[in-house]
């Protein structure tokens, strides 16, 4: 069984995971969905991204990158907000 070469580059990561941040928090403020949904809302958009822009013609690595991409942006989110809560806590402890 051959598995395939992934070929990537960082520019897939700097471009695909802020666009996913964006595009969850914007379907977030308008739609409204249940807080559980938004993780698999940045999944599906990795998905979509990985499959028909930046590996087409490639299905398995789209739907491994896709995941990849998915993910690392929900991370990437939630590293940033427990960072953001965190300073604004200790500014109040201090004053």
């Amino acid at each position: 069984m051959n598995l395939p070469i992934i070929h990537t580059n960082i520019w897939d990561a700097i471009i695909a995971i802020p666009i996913i941040i964006l595009i969850t928090q914007i379907i977030k403020l308008t739609l409204k969905p249940p807080a559980f949904l938004v993780p698999n809302i940045a999944v599906i958009l990795g998905l979509l991204i990985s499959i028909f822009i930046s590996h087409r013609g490639h299905l398995v690595v789209g739907i491994f990158m896709g995941f990849f991409y998915g993910y690392a942006a929900i991370g990437n989110y939630a590293s940033l907000k427990t960072t953001v809560l965190a300073y604004r806590r200790q500014r109040e402890i201090v004053e």
